[in-house]
């Protein structure tokens, strides 16, 4: 077994399942708002120390792997100062798309570049840890479809599609966690 791998995987999981919680349609019925943002704000923390691990276990500036590991650990960062943000209730429409929005969708990018670099260091390989990257790329790419649709509307103070910016959240935690439910399975094994 590979303790500290197994660890970032645990940490991934409960952060994607901390994200796939606040995004669930029944979850906002059931607690009050505050609730859900402390909720994506604790998936986000966890988000960040497996990240943290993971980027210290990646000692070597040359491999992709490296970087990829380094753009998510910045993408985190930014998911920690949007979920915090965002439970402001104070916040004008601008500031909100300045605070809130901006720090998500920029996350999201480094999301999609870290995705794409994991996914060009096993590219060609048919092994579990392309297909861990194969998760996560998906992940990155319904993240970056809800941080689309959580633009707020100037003139309405509303999400552009709120309904679009649950679900697609929801799906991406949810390849995030299959993506890290395999890299504990496979630290498991090995």
């Amino acid at each position: 077994m590979k303790p500290r791998i197994w660890w970032i995987a645990v940490l991934f999981m409960v952060g994607s399942a901390a994200f796939a919680l606040g995004s669930a349609p029944f979850y906002s019925e059931l607690v009050e708002p505050a609730v859900v943002g402390v909720t994506f704000f604790t998936g986000s923390v966890f988000f960040t120390l497996a990240s943290l691990l993971q980027f210290g276990q990646t000692p070597r500036p040359d491999r992709l792997d490296w970087w990829a590991a380094g753009v998510q650990l910045v993408g985190t960062a930014f998911f920690n100062v949007t979920t915090f943000t965002a439970m402001n209730d104070a916040l004008s429409t601008t500031q909100e798309d300045l605070r809130v929005w901006a720090p998500d969708a920029l996350g999201c990018i480094c999301f999609l570049v870290a995705s794409a670099l994991a996914l060009a260091a096993v590219w060609g390989r048919r092994e579990t840890s392309w297909r861990i990257a194969v998760w996560n790329m998906t992940g990155s790419v319904f993240f970056g479809i809800a941080a689309v649709a959580s633009w707020v509307v100037p003139d309405t103070g509303e999400l552009l599609n709120t309904e679009a910016t649950n679900a697609f959240t929801f799906l991406g935690a949810v390849c995030f966690f299959a993506g890290a439910w395999l890299s504990r399975t496979q630290a498991t094994a090995g």
